[in-house]
């Protein structure tokens, strides 16, 4: 099965994306979660030889699904930057020429727990900073997971991934959405950031990102 898997929640319909995000047709809204720009360079810059380009792989990728959808607005559901040691030239360049691509895209952050420590993106990325539950329509966009009165909480921070195995050995990690009845945990948009296995409990639906399309877990 490959594409978007679709779900109607409080009368609203949201699009489950391969690329790790979610999508908002009624308000022609995007959602990603955990970016975290600029991670490769903050562990460059602690002596750790990681490979460089992360950041512009992640911009390029991003850039790539707001072509395709041409959302109105951009929710970054926390951890827009990694650390302190993540606002380097490089970086700070990146995000104004990503930024120049897009510039009538309203663009907002849920501050997040990486967000603290790094602070605010750049001025060149032009985005608009926001505590947690931030509320709009249906939803709560939050980072932390958590239950918000009235609300389905849009979240991220987790990174959540479901370990699938096959035949003898055979195992496979993939990133995943994971949704009850408060809350919708989103599945980390950036490369280089690892992930929380989870074990679904009866209550959850799980879907599995994976060879270009989203499906649910039996």
């Amino acid at each position: 099965m490959r594409g978007h898997l679709s779900l109607d929640i409080a009368g609203e319909t949201l699009w489950l994306l391969p690329e790790r995000a979610l999508w908002w047709p009624a308000r022609r809204m995007l959602f990603i979660a955990d970016l975290h720009l600029g991670k490769a360079a903050a562990f460059r810059a602690q002596g750790h030889p990681v490979p460089a380009g992360t950041t512009r792989g992640n911009l390029e990728r991003l850039s790539a699904l707001l072509r395709r959808h041409q959302p109105d607005e951009l929710v970054v559901l926390g951890d827009f930057l990694h650390a302190p040691e993540a606002v380097t030239p490089s970086v700070e360049a990146a995000l104004a020429d990503w930024r120049t691509e897009f510039p009538l895209l309203r663009a907002t952050l849920v501050r997040g727990n990486h967000d603290r420590r790094a602070g605010d993106p750049p001025a060149a990325a032009g985005v608009t900073v926001v505590d947690e539950p931030w509320r709009i329509g249906p939803w709560a966009a939050c980072h932390h997971p958590q239950a918000v009165a009235g609300a389905l909480a849009l979240v991220g921070h987790v990174h959540p991934s479901v370990r699938l195995y096959g035949r003898g050995r055979d195992r496979l990690r993939l990133p995943c959405f994971v949704l009850d009845s408060r809350q919708l945990l989103l599945p980390a948009f950036g490369e280089f950031t690892g992930g929380w296995e989870v074990e679904a409990a009866d209550e959850q639906q799980v879907f599995v990102v994976g060879d270009g399309g989203v499906w649910k877990l039996p």
